[in-house]
């Protein structure tokens, strides 16, 4: 039997090749998503034939959730043009308002999750990147957030709220197999790593990877249940002993 995993991508396998397939026939741009970061890498191996018309846009640069841009042949893909927005939430700074808050309010209110992109939250300012469909919703219908009344504002053009807090990871490690640098960020032996690998909890760049031979590069992302996700920053440069140096940030 299928698991609800399977068939949410058979159908988005389905959506991503309908949008290349009408955009080269109508010559015009075709959108999907939000996505996850899983989803954007799933999407980008199954459209690698057109990837020179394709491109993955949330925003701003380095958002998680991006909307799949595809562009007819020919044509430069331009992520500005994806129909999305920044939608700014102003309250009073001494209320601090999450993440969740602001999802569930969401949800509750009936938006779909693939319209919602990033969610940025600061002091007294969130930022919500959402489909453009559903931003007269917003503004008629929300005006609370976690009991906190909210002002907002579309098409927010300001700094936005810090996205991630990263708490910085140096060691050395024999080699970049994967469950080498596993047994680093998790401070734990190379058998437990590998049992990571293997036992389906590691995700290499979003997608799934059970290979502990399996090569890391530095601008890799690498998470692994139960102990973080983590970005390489670098994984080339060797000690006088002949070991890598690894350094990566940890995603507070």
């Amino acid at each position: 039997m299928a698991s609800i995993s399977d068939n949410d991508d058979h159908l988005l396998r389905a959506r991503a090749a309908d949008a290349e397939k009408l955009s080269d026939k109508t010559g015009t741009p075709r959108f999907v998503g939000f996505l996850d970061e899983r989803e954007r890498a799933l999407c980008a191996s199954w459209l690698s034939y057109a990837a020179d018309r394709l491109c993955f846009y949330g925003g701003y640069d380095q958002a998680e959730r991006t909307m799949l841009c595809v562009f007819p042949a020919g044509e430069q893909p331009q992520g500005t043009w994806a129909p999305l927005t920044a939608l700014a939430f102003f309250y009073r700074k001494e209320k601090t308002l999450s993440h969740r808050d602001f999802l569930g309010t969401l949800m509750a209110a009936g938006i779909k999750r693939s319209a919602v992109g990033d969610i940025l939250c600061g002091e007294g300012l969130t930022v919500v990147f959402v489909h453009t469909d559903v931003l007269p919703f917003l503004q008629n219908e929300i005006t609370c957030i976690g009991g906190e009344g909210v002002r907002l504002q579309a098409d927010y053009a300001g700094p936005l709220p810090a996205e991630h807090r990263f708490i910085d990871v140096s060691d050395t490690v024999a080699s970049p197999r994967l469950d080498c640098v596993v047994a680093a960020l998790c401070r734990c032996s190379r058998s437990e790593a590998s049992n990571f690998v293997t036992g389906g909890r590691v995700t290499l760049n979003f997608l799934l990877c059970e290979s502990v031979s399996a090569t890391v590069k530095s601008g890799d992302v690498l998470s692994v249940r139960g102990c973080g996700k983590f970005r390489i920053t670098e994984l080339e440069n060797q000690t006088r002993k002949g070991r890598v140096i690894l350094k990566a940030q940890k995603y507070a």
